[in-house]
């Protein structure tokens, strides 16, 4: 299993629409992507332009193959990211559990 993590930083105005295109991708990934067991979007309780994303994986290739699909580069990278401050990525694999 691969835990991925994003933390985003997103430019003030943007918080609304980034969280509806999160949502679209949330259903994109249920429909497309078998390989991605859990996919989660948290927001900061101090700061509300945090969001923190929570992917699960059955192996490493179902997580390298999320960035290639269609619906990642016409969301994330087409309309999310303009949009946003910063992200920071992590990748973790699971020891116990």
């Amino acid at each position: 299993m691969i835990l991925m993590t994003a933390r985003y930083f997103i430019k003030d105005g943007h918080r609304d629409q980034v969280l509806a295109d999160l949502s679209e991708m949330a259903e994109e990934i249920r429909k497309f992507e078998p390989g991605c067991v859990s996919y989660e979007v948290w927001g900061s309780n101090e700061h509300p332009n945090q969001f923190l994303l929570c992917e699960v994986y059955i192996d490493e290739p179902a997580a390298d193959g999320h960035r290639r699909t269609a619906h990642f580069e016409r969301i994330i990278a087409g309309r999310i990211v303009p949009k946003l401050e910063r992200r920071e990525r992590e990748f973790f694999s699971k020891l116990i559990g």
